[in-house]
């Protein structure tokens, strides 16, 4: 348009003086309804964290991740581009999990099947028998397995409260900031030969997690949530 030609170091130190950075992109859910999540954290969160900062409840925001056997690729630094082994198959592990909202207290019930309600049910059983002294709040998603008529049935016998996140919420979820620093941790840039050692890595870091990172946990799960009308949106970006 102006016949001016910039070579691409100088477009990059103009957009650098301008405050631009190259930034990487971060994923949020098109579904989200930014109202509901927002009259969610007010009218339901935010209450019954208050009531367990108070001592009066045990609040747990519960999820679970699958970690499957692959190459977890990562950025660093280096001289020249490093490859990394990758594992052939598709062997995975289960881990539901619940965080404790106060204490940062981390739960697990790993396995290597499948998640079902069965598998709900039970880790249920096992946070009340671990949470038995007080009234215990789940906050969880909408998943089919946990959102079944027998694990509601299964929680009101137990006198376990379930609260429903609103659709396409994982920035109301804390645990999911758990599973990100698990990746870091244990999976990125490492190379296990066999589905064991990989199985092995997964259960050593959540046996020993309370002990050895408490206190990035307690940093990093902290209870200030990010609603997606406080992001920049855009569907076009260049390059």
């Amino acid at each position: 348009m102006t016949g001016i030609e910039r070579k691409p170091t100088q477009v990059r130190a103009f957009l650098h003086r301008h405050g631009f950075q190259s930034r990487k992109l971060a994923a949020i859910p098109g579904k989200a309804d930014t109202e509901k999540q927002k009259q969610f954290l007010e009218k339901e969160l935010n209450p019954v964290i208050e009531q367990a900062e108070k001592g009066e409840i045990e609040l747990l925001f519960c999820d679970a991740a699958h970690f499957i056997l692959s190459a977890f690729l990562c950025m660093v630094w280096s001289q020249v581009r490093i490859f990394l082994k990758t594992s052939h198959g598709r062997n995975r592990i289960n881990v539901p999990g619940a965080v404790n909202a106060v204490s940062k207290e981390v739960t697990t019930l790993i396995n290597t099947s499948y998640i079902t309600a069965e598998t709900v049910m039970e880790f249920l059983v096992q946070l009340k028998e671990k949470y038995a002294f007080k009234p215990v709040v789940l906050v969880l998603d909408n998943a089919r397995y946990q959102h079944c008529k027998a694990v509601k049935s299964k929680a009101e016998e137990l006198e376990i409260t379930l609260l429903f996140l609103p659709p396409y919420s994982p920035n109301l979820n804390i645990i999911e900031r758990l599973w990100e620093f698990t990746k870091k941790q244990i999976l990125y840039a490492k190379y296990y030969d066999s589905p064991a050692r990989f199985h092995l890595a997964v259960n050593g870091f959540f046996n020993n997690i309370n002990d050895t990172y408490q206190h990035k946990l307690i940093k990093l799960l902290s209870l200030n949530f990010q609603l997606f009308e406080q992001v920049n949106i855009s569907q076009n970006y260049a390059a």
